[in-house]
């Protein structure tokens, strides 16, 4: 039945956007209302994901926010493996809740990094190649204190991951998450360049 339906535009369109729109629910917005932490825009670095909620002291919600927008990375990838048979198809679902983590429709296409996103992601291709990416995260940040230089040194690993891995068709897709998180993380590197990026604090 999966082939009957890895055939089908329609089913590869409706994945797509499902998984866009699953990538535009901003959790990080959702579990700050829920857990009363104010308006996350107007909280240190206005953004929306996980390391700005862990600035306002609340650990859980920082946790859940971290799964959460894992989750919507991890998800769509495990479906559309289940379902397409084409590579190509995979990629650009794979692609989507990422897109719509950084541009989500439902706040005006005004979103976050796309970091933990971009996790889920990489663990749904590969689970090696999401081990890699981890762990060079949690080296540079134990090593650097910095959340975005660790996150711009992983996102580097994923495709040269993929590529010693052998997983080369999914190279184009890797090329493109790792550019966008690099884009999506200027206004950091420039703070970075210049001394004044803010360090990971967890015992404030």
């Amino acid at each position: 039945m999966s082939e009957l339906f890895s055939q089908s535009p329609i089913t590869f369109l409706s994945l797509t956007v499902l998984s866009y729109c699953l990538g535009s629910i901003s959790f990080g917005i959702l579990l700050a209302r829920l857990f009363n932490l104010g308006n996350l825009r107007e909280i240190g670095s206005g953004n929306i994901g996980t390391t700005n909620v862990l600035r306002t002291g609340n650990y859980w919600a920082a946790g859940l926010t971290l799964l959460l927008d894992f989750a919507k990375g991890l998800i769509p990838v495990l479906i559309a493996i289940n379902i397409l048979d084409d590579t190509i198809q995979l990629q650009i679902v794979a692609l989507a809740p990422f897109i719509g983590h950084l541009f989500p429709i439902w706040h005006k296409f005004k979103g976050g990094k796309g970091v933990a996103t971009y996790f889920g992601i990489v663990f749904g291709i590969s689970f090696p190649g999401g081990l890699i990416c981890a762990v060079i995260w949690l080296v540079c940040a134990f090593l650097s204190r910095f959340a975005s230089l660790s996150a711009l040194i992983s996102v580097l690993f994923f495709p040269i991951g993929l590529y010693l891995l052998g997983m080369l068709d999914f190279l184009p897709m890797a090329l493109i998450i790792a550019i966008m998180v690099w884009l999506s993380h200027l206004s950091n590197l420039k703070r970075l360049l210049a001394g004044k990026e803010s360090k990971i604090k967890l015992n404030d």
